[in-house]
């Protein structure tokens, strides 16, 4: 560890690091010993705070008595909610910020992909459930849901489903920061108009219930996320 970080500050030309991930919890290791070995390069003044990522409620507990989190890194989203019954909860309780990735369901959320066509044969996407040929289909119930609630918003579905996330993150006590996948300037507009998005009660309702009824794991191996170890 000592050394990446080294290459690391090299790379980036920089003296500290403001926030280290965990970006993999390897279940060989406690995690307190990983966190703690962490912890030695905040006292090197190497890394200003710690990360985890894809961690339990009951991993987040134990690295926190070794050291203080920032944050949590994990999927969350309309369609990608398994993080909302323990880690979360916890996140909020310990005082942890959450970064949800993947906030916009891989890019299915906005409705630019109806079908396995849309992918690349190498397209990562093609490998996992909820984009398998039956649960493809069915999911796109809930990409109608979030177009409907866009065209009644003068919004974009990208705009609908990160302020979903927004007032999902606010009614769990937790402060949140997405990082959905931006290539192109414009998206980075677009998502910021996301803030100015108010969603009604009722909106909310269908959200959550179109979130519900997806059908598909979020991945194909899910042992080294969350909800696989919970």
């Amino acid at each position: 560890m000592p050394q990446s970080i080294d290459e690391s500050l090299q790379r980036l030309q920089t003296d500290v690091v403001d926030l280290y991930y965990m970006h993999r919890r390897d279940v060989t290791v406690p995690i307190e010993e990983t966190v703690g070995a962490m912890a030695e390069l905040v006292a090197a003044g190497k890394v200003r705070h710690l990360g985890l990522s894809e961690v339990t409620a009951d991993e987040l507990r134990a690295a926190v008595a070794v050291h203080p989190i920032a944050a949590v890194q994990s999927e969350w989203s309309i369609w990608s909610r398994d993080v909302e019954r323990n880690v979360v909860p916890a996140a909020a309780e310990l005082g942890v910020g959450f970064v949800p990735y993947s906030p916009l369901g891989r890019g299915f959320l906005t409705g630019t992909i109806r079908s396995a066509a849309d992918l690349s044969s190498t397209d990562f996407r093609r490998t996992l459930p909820r984009y398998a040929e039956g649960a493809l289909d069915a999911n796109l119930a809930v990409v109608e849901v979030v177009k409907s609630i866009a065209d009644q918003q003068g919004a974009t579905p990208a705009q609908v489903a990160l302020a979903w996330l927004r007032y999902r993150a606010d009614a769990l006590g937790v402060a949140s920061v997405p990082i959905p996948g931006t290539r192109r300037a414009a998206r980075v507009e677009e998502n910021l108009g996301s803030l100015s998005v108010t969603l009604t009660p009722e909106q909310l309702d269908a959200l959550d219930t179109a979130g519900s009824s997806v059908t598909g794991h979020r991945l194909k191996e899910m042992s080294w996320v969350s909800a696989g170890r919970e």
